[in-house]
């Protein structure tokens, strides 16, 4: 660490998480407001580095960056390499268009008959796999499932009514529905289902940074900045009550 600063890495993937603003420097996002947040709590200058997705263990390992807040799930398998403070929610959306009679989407039996798109071997598909598997046994009708290789195909087919839902990462769905206005939610899915799955801030194993660092969120989910900076983002629905180190994460494949 570099005395007086936390290096606070994250991935400009997309909006709300992390993305560039218009200046095609600057790094806007709830994941960065969170990090810059977090470095005051601790006194500490917040400086924010885009790293790749596949390049964050290597960049906190070697030390280029002290933290990464970077929508990085607790898995039992990274706790044996890394320290965590969890910060958000991992959800997946359920969303619909603005003029579905969809309505609500929460238990399994909801899905019946649909037609939902996923992509392909992702989480969402092993668990709504699950979910059919649920409601057939129970004698209702599964959903199917589709799958395009393209986001804008698989909105002109949900504007379209060829399909009824799509399910994706929760913040990327929220993101859209506010860009195109015409798409609502209709439920949350973890990711993690059937357990919870809670996304935190990723730092070198035994740095002895995981603590303070949920200290210091837990202060900022006391004082009401953790929650207005989530708002902001349109990911409120993402928001903990609470920071942990290392809880139990999702089990190893």
């Amino acid at each position: 660490m570099t005395a007086g600063k936390l290096t606070i890495g994250t991935n400009p993937g997309g909006p709300p998480l992390s993305t560039y603003a218009s200046d095609t420097t600057t790094i806007v996002g709830a994941d960065p407001d969170i990090g810059a947040l977090i470095a005051q709590a601790l006194g500490l200058e917040p400086v924010i580095v885009p790293v790749a997705w596949a390049d964050w263990p290597l960049a906190l390992q070697s030390g280029k960056i002290d933290v990464v807040l970077s929508n990085v799930g607790v898995t039992e398998e990274r706790k044996k390499k890394f320290d965590f403070a969890t910060y958000r929610q991992g959800l997946h959306g359920f969303f619909v268009h603005r003029d579905s009679p969809v309505q609500k989407i929460a238990v399994p039996e909801d899905i019946a008959g649909l037609t939902i798109v996923v992509g392909i071997g992702t989480n969402q598909e092993r668990i709504l796999g699950r979910w059919n598997e649920i409601i057939t046994a129970a004698g209702h009708e599964p959903a199917e499932l589709v799958y395009y290789d393209d986001e804008g195909a698989k909105l002109l087919a949900l504007r379209a009514g060829r399909v009824d839902v799509m399910v994706q990462p929760h913040a990327q769905l929220v993101a859209i529905a506010k860009r195109d206005g015409d798409f609502r939610k209709v439920g949350t899915l973890s990711a993690g289902w059937p357990e919870r799955s809670d996304v935190a801030a990723t730092l070198r194993k035994d740095s002895g940074l995981a603590a303070p660092v949920a200290i210091a969120l837990n202060g900022l989910i006391a004082d009401g900045s953790y929650g207005r900076t989530l708002s902001r983002w349109l990911v409120g629905d993402e928001a903990l009550a609470t920071s942990e180190v290392n809880p139990p994460g999702l089990p190893e494949n």
